[in-house]
C-alpha cells in the first residue's frame, strides 16, 4: 500500500538526464519553494545519484525515482532494487517510459513490487490500446503521450487526450492520470488540465527554458487557474 496521496491538480518537473549534480539540486530547490507557496502535489524525477541530496534539501516534493527493477534483495547486479529507493526517501517511481520501456510481464511484476514497497506507480503508456491496457495492472498513477510528440514542444490534440482518459477510467476511476507530451506553456497546461487531466508537468520545456524558475511559475501559476477555477 503506498503511503503517499496525491491531490489534483498536481504538477511533475521531469529533468531526465538534461541535468544533475548542483544543476539539478538548485532546480529542486526552486520547485520547492513553489509547491509550498503555491500548496500544490510536485513530483520531482532525478537522476538516482542526486536522489539523496535532493531529499535532504527538499521537504514538499515527492521525490521520484526515473526507473526501477522487479527484483528482491539479494541477486541483481547493475539493477534499481525497490526497497533501497524506499530508503533513500523515494515516494514514487516512474515505469515503461518511451526512452526506458518494459515488457508487459516485466511491468506488471515492478508494479507489484512497488505496491510491496509502498512506492506510489507511474506508468507511461503511448497509444490510447496501450493505456487501456497498462491500466489494467492497477497503477496508481499513468502519463498519457504519444511517443512521436515527446521533447517537441507540440501537445496532444484534444482527441487523443479525450479518447486515452476516457480508456482508462474505463478500466479504473481511482487512476491519476497525467496528460504531459510536449508541455512547455501555461497555455499548454490550462489546456490539458481542462481537458480532464487530473495533472501534468514537463521536461524540455522547462530544462531549456531561459529562466526556468519563470518557466515554472508561469505553468503552476495556469494550474492554480485551473485549481480556483474548479473551486467555484
Amino acid at each position: 500500500m503506498t503511503e503517499v496521496k496525491i491531490r489534483k491538480p498536481f504538477f511533475i518537473v521531469n529533468p531526465k538526464a538534461y541535468i544533475y549534480g548542483e544543476e539539478v539540486l538548485n532546480l529542486a530547490l526552486v520547485t520547492d519553494e513553489l509547491a509550498k507557496e503555491n500548496d500544490i502535489d510536485c513530483l520531482f524525477t532525478a537522476q538516482l545519484v542526486d536522489i539523496p541530496a535532493i531529499v535532504e534539501r527538499t521537504s514538499h516534493l515527492i521525490v521520484t525515482a526515473q526507473h526501477m527493477d522487479p527484483l528482491v534483495p539479494g541477486r541483481g547486479m547493475g539493477h534499481v532494487l525497490p526497497e533501497a529507493l524506499k530508503a533513500s526517501g523515494v515516494k514514487a517511481v516512474v515505469l515503461n517510459h518511451a526512452e526506458d520501456p518494459l515488457t508487459l510481464s516485466n511491468l506488471d511484476k515492478t508494479i507489484k513490487r512497488a505496491r510491496e514497497v509502498g512506492l506510489l506507480t507511474i506508468v507511461c503508456a503511448d497509444t490510447v490500446e496501450q493505456c487501456k491496457a497498462v491500466a489494467q495492472l492497477g497503477p496508481d498513477m499513468m502519463i498519457c503521450e504519444p511517443t512521436s510528440l515527446i521533447g517537441t514542444g507540440n501537445t496532444s490534440d484534444d482527441e487523443y487526450i479525450k479518447q486515452t482518459n476516457h480508456a482508462i477510467r474505463s478500466v479504473s476511476p481511482d487512476i491519476l492520470i497525467m496528460q504531459a507530451a510536449g508541455v512547455s506553456t501555461g497555455d499548454d497546461v490550462y489546456r490539458v488540465l481542462r481537458g480532464g487531466a487530473d495533472g501534468t508537468g514537463g521536461t524540455s520545456g522547462i530544462i531549456k527554458a531561459p529562466d526556468r524558475k519563470a518557466k515554472l511559475v508561469e505553468m503552476i501559476g495556469a494550474l492554480k487557474k485551473v485549481q480556483d477555477e474548479e473551486k467555484r
